[in-house]
């Protein structure tokens, strides 16, 4: 329980002491909102950092060169955890914001810092906000900014090969940007925290980013169900990844 309580206190601690420095990068992000991006997403990972160092958990980035350098992506992954969003922040080589559900805008002080590092809040029920949601993403591509969706909708409680059916209007962000999208593949993160809650146990967690395809270059049986298309390619590499572990 050790390790629960440091990550819990690390949190609650951050949110009330960062107060003053949310003003101060809402007061810069009038004047250079780049500046406010940049220096919002390195304190949230120097944060994150530090939860995964308190948590016990390593780890090993792969495929960090298939990730485009000149251009925002859409990355697509498989989510098994709340740590897949510390590990990806903490890897990711550039401004990227992660798609969460709605629910998420309503926490004070946690939402405010998801909004500074350009998180987008999805509701899922209401299919007009969900648009504007897409339309938000579509924008923020074209600015630079990469976005981070997960296709399943929510945690696959399940064994990791068990996904849940991607859903098509995910990859809309990509079709309508053009951005090529960057399939993720995440192991190790479930067996931190979920599997045996509340305890926070160490563990290994391999991030590996795959290679990189726009849809509108896909094979015409592929190009009509992208979602499907990134499901397998996932699953191809979670199931490399289970191989090589052993």
């Amino acid at each position: 329980m050790i390790r629960f309580i440091f990550v819990a206190a690390t949190v609650i601690i951050f949110l009330i002491i960062s107060i003053p420095l949310i003003l101060v990068e809402l007061l810069v992000g009038k004047k250079n909102r780049r500046l406010r991006d940049i220096q919002s997403l390195a304190v949230v990972r120097s944060v994150f950092r530090l939860i995964l160092w308190f948590a016990g958990v390593k780890v090993t980035v792969k495929g960090k060169e298939n990730i485009p350098a000149d251009q925002a992506v859409l990355y697509v992954g498989n989510h098994r955890s709340y740590f897949d969003i510390l590990v990806g922040y903490v890897t990711v080589p550039s401004l990227t914001g992660f798609v969460a559900k709605k629910e998420m805008e309503k926490i004070p002080l946690l939402s405010t810092w998801m909004k500074l590092v350009n998180c987008l809040f999805l509701d899922r029920v209401n299919l007009k906000e969900g648009l504007k949601t897409i339309l938000a993403g579509i924008d923020q591509v074209k600015h630079g900014i990469s976005v981070w969706i997960f296709p399943e909708g929510t945690r696959n409680k399940g064994e990791i090969m068990d996904m849940l059916s991607f859903k098509e209007g995910s990859l809309k962000i990509a079709e309508k940007s053009g951005c090529p999208v960057v399939p993720v593949a995440i192991t190790g993160t479930a067996e931190i925290f979920e599997q045996h809650f509340p305890r926070i146990k160490p563990s290994h967690v391999t991030i590996h980013y795959g290679t990189p395809f726009k849809v509108k270059e896909l094979e015409p049986e592929f190009r009509k169900f992208p979602g499907a298309y990134t499901e397998k390619q996932i699953k191809g590499m979670l199931e490399a990844e289970l191989t090589a572990q052993g």
